[in-house]
């Protein structure tokens, strides 16, 4: 009885192993990149949530814009006030918001001394900032995103950037306007 032994030899194993890692080793880089393009993506989009959700909140309460980001937010299930206008979701109803690899940073301007509304906050100067920074730089994102009252939002290119002035991008030291 001769049979002919059938499979693969070891070196036939070992070069589709070489191939594979090659495909993977070009692969992943690029999985990396497109996560943090997503993170940064989401970055973006909670802040232009979270600025236009000031400004609903300022024409609801008519208390000019909100003195914490907690007030934006609220927890789930309760009725909205203007200490907690469930105007974003819960996840930004902590002391450091973290969403998709990014911080979140709010500031308000300090308060004058207008009258107490109806809500009995002070009513401030109408200014406010918000910055998204990368937890990690070069992992969770490349670049700090921030807006505040002008609506325009800004970058830094190395991420570095990481506190809210409460009184513009410019004063946190944002120059670069998204496009």
């Amino acid at each position: 009885m001769n049979r002919k032994q059938k499979g693969f030899s070891l070196i036939e194993l070992l070069i589709v192993v070489a191939i594979i890692l090659i495909i993977a080793a070009i692969a992943i880089p690029n999985l990396l990149r497109s996560k943090m393009a997503a993170n940064e993506a989401s970055a973006v989009g909670s802040v232009r949530t979270i600025v236009t959700a000031n400004v609903t909140y300022a024409s609801t309460y008519d208390s000019g814009f909100a003195p914490t980001i907690q007030d934006l937010s609220g927890v789930a299930g309760v009725a909205a006030t203007c200490t907690g206008s469930q105007l974003l979701d819960p996840t930004f109803n902590i002391a450091v918001p973290i969403k998709s690899g990014y911080k979140f940073s709010y500031a308000a301007s300090s308060p004058t001394t207008v009258p107490t509304n109806g809500c009995g906050l002070t009513i401030n100067d109408n200014t406010f900032s918000v910055v998204a920074s990368p937890i990690t730089v070069g992992t969770t994102g490349q670049r700090s995103f921030c807006d505040d009252q002008a609506g325009a939002i800004m970058f830094d290119p190395t991420g570095a950037i990481n506190t809210a002035g409460g009184v513009s991008c410019a004063a946190d030291g944002f120059t670069l306007a998204l496009q």
